[in-house]
């Protein structure tokens, strides 16, 4: 397992924190998310072998949040 930190953007209440983390946790391969509102930011605990770093960018962006 590999745990990264993702700035995300556009976030402005908790209904977007559960949202960003339901779209991380849906993905196949994610352990963990936890999502900041305060920090901007998600950590993620993933498994490389199943999904990477530009896919969990692209579920938030694909749910309307800045993901860098």
């Amino acid at each position: 397992m590999e745990t990264t930190i993702i700035k995300v953007g556009g976030m402005s209440c908790g209904g977007c924190v559960k949202s960003v983390t339901g779209v991380l946790t849906a993905l196949d391969g994610v352990a963990k998310a936890t999502v900041s509102l305060e920090a901007g930011e998600a950590a993620v605990e993933f498994d490389a072998a199943r999904v990477n770093r530009a896919q969990l960018a692209q579920v938030i962006e694909d749910a309307g949040f800045d993901a860098a």
